[in-house]
C-alpha cells in the first residue's frame, strides 16, 4: 500500500478560502452571539480547520450596540483592566463601557473566547463591528448569515 496517498493536508493562510459574512446582532444574547462569532472567526465550522492557522472567515456585525444581556448581568458585570502602575486596577460597569463605546462589549466577549496568543490577535482583526446597519465593506459583497440557524 502506498503511504503517500494518506497525506494529511493542512490549510494555511494562503490556501484557506476566506468569505465575507454579514451578521445582524439586533436582539441577540451577548454570550451566544460571541461564541458563534468566535467559532466562525477561528474557522472551526470548516472541514479544513487547522488549529495553528488563520483559516476563518471575515465577519461584519451590524447593530452591535443592540445585543442583550440576560438576567442581572447589566448591573453586576464588571470589566477589569490594569494601568500598569501599582494599585492601578480599574473596574468599569457595563453602562460605563456602553456609554464610551457601545460596540466594545461585543468585542470584549469575542476576544475572551479566542486564543490568547498571536493567532488570537490576528483572528480578531477579521471582526468588523458597526453601530447601525451601515458598514464600509459593500465592495467585498458579504453574504448575509442567519446566526440563529448557524450551529
Amino acid at each position: 500500500m502506498n503511504t503517500l496517498s494518506y497525506k494529511t493536508i493542512s490549510a494555511n493562510k494562503e490556501t484557506s478560502n476566506k468569505e465575507w459574512l454579514l451578521v445582524d446582532a439586533e436582539g441577540q444574547k451577548l454570550g451566544r452571539l460571541a461564541s458563534k462569532l468566535a467559532k466562525i472567526l477561528r474557522g472551526k465550522h470548516k472541514t479544513n480547520f487547522t488549529p495553528h492557522a488563520d483559516c476563518g472567515d471575515n465577519v461584519i456585525v451590524v447593530n452591535a450596540e443592540k445585543v442583550i444581556l440576560s438576567g442581572a448581568k447589566a448591573e453586576q458585570k464588571e470589566y477589569v483592566r490594569h494601568t500598569g502602575y501599582p494599585g492601578g486596577q480599574k473596574f468599569s460597569s457595563v453602562d460605563d463601557v456602553k456609554e464610551k463605546d457601545p460596540k466594545r462589549i461585543l468585542e470584549y466577549a469575542v476576544k475572551g473566547m479566542l486564543p490568547k496568543n498571536k493567532l488570537g490577535r490576528a483572528v480578531l482583526k477579521n471582526l468588523y463591528l458597526y453601530e447601525g446597519v451601515e458598514h464600509k465593506q459593500e465592495a467585498q459583497k458579504p453574504k448575509t448569515l442567519d446566526i440563529n440557524a448557524f450551529i
